[in-house]
């Protein structure tokens, strides 16, 4: 298992999910703004903004909360200017790392980064010296006991999913990045609800992380990155392996 997937694995290994809520409730509220400015307020019509509401209802966010984002995003609230902005950079063991960011600020945000990066024995790379190394795909991930997986995979494969597959915990449902509304709006319409769906930053390859000092590192720089006001996602292309994983959540 590497990459995105690695990633999620760390992430519930290591309690980095574990965001403090007002900071997780910050980041749903930013994307949520930003989805109904781009295509408005109607759940019906923007499919991004309903995948983001239903990622913040799934984490208890209160829908008054949601109410103001939204209404912040049509221009009904004040708001800040918000830009999605994406920046590369490198990990200790030459680890590649994406982290998208949405911001008030660009350049508080990048300073913030460079400093977060500088502690965690990292650096910021120049423009396109990262994002070549990944592409974008749409992800759905759907719970076991939402539907059964002969169901749901003819479904997804006739919508036009490129890849399906049954996890520990769900499927996932791997589309291409045009795809994923739409094949979003065709689960909704046959009853099933995804428990998210968003883009992502999936690597081409991966750098093998074998020293247990570096993983360390590489994981510690990742959860800060995580933990940065202005960050959305952070992706990296490293694999370690799940015996040196364990021994570092443990």
């Amino acid at each position: 298992m590497s990459g995105h997937n690695k990633w999620s694995k760390v992430k519930r290994l290591t309690g980095a999910l574990d965001v403090k809520r007002g900071n997780l409730f910050s980041r749903y509220s930013r994307e949520i703004t930003m989805a109904a400015k781009m295509g408005g307020g109607d759940l019906d019509t923007n499919f991004r903004l309903r995948g983001a509401v239903q990622i913040a209802r799934a984490s208890n966010m209160p829908n008054d909360t949601i109410d103001r984002a939204i209404k912040k995003g049509t221009g009904e609230l004040e708001s800040q200017a918000y830009e999605e902005l994406v920046y590369e950079a490198y990990a200790p063991g030459g680890v590649a790392i994406l982290i998208e960011a949405m911001t008030d600020n660009r350049h508080r945000t990048a300073a913030d980064l460079r400093c977060i990066l500088s502690k965690n024995h990292g650096n910021l790379a120049t423009s396109g010296a990262v994002a070549y190394l990944f592409h974008k795909q749409g992800h759905i991930a759907v719970t076991l006991n939402a539907v059964g997986e002969e169901r749901l995979l003819e479904l997804v494969l006739d919508a036009g999913a490129e890849e399906f597959s049954t996890e520990s915990d769900g499927y996932l449902i791997i589309t291409a990045p045009d795809r994923l509304y739409a094949i979003g709006e065709s689960l909704r319409k046959a009853g099933i609800a995804a428990e998210s769906m968003k883009l992502t930053y999936v690597p081409e390859t991966t750098v093998a992380v074998t020293e247990e000092a570096t993983a360390r590192q590489v994981l510690q720089l990742c959860d800060a990155l995580e933990e940065c006001d202005d960050v959305q996602n952070v992706h990296a292309n490293f694999d370690i392996s799940d015996a040196l994983l364990t021994r570092i959540s443990e």
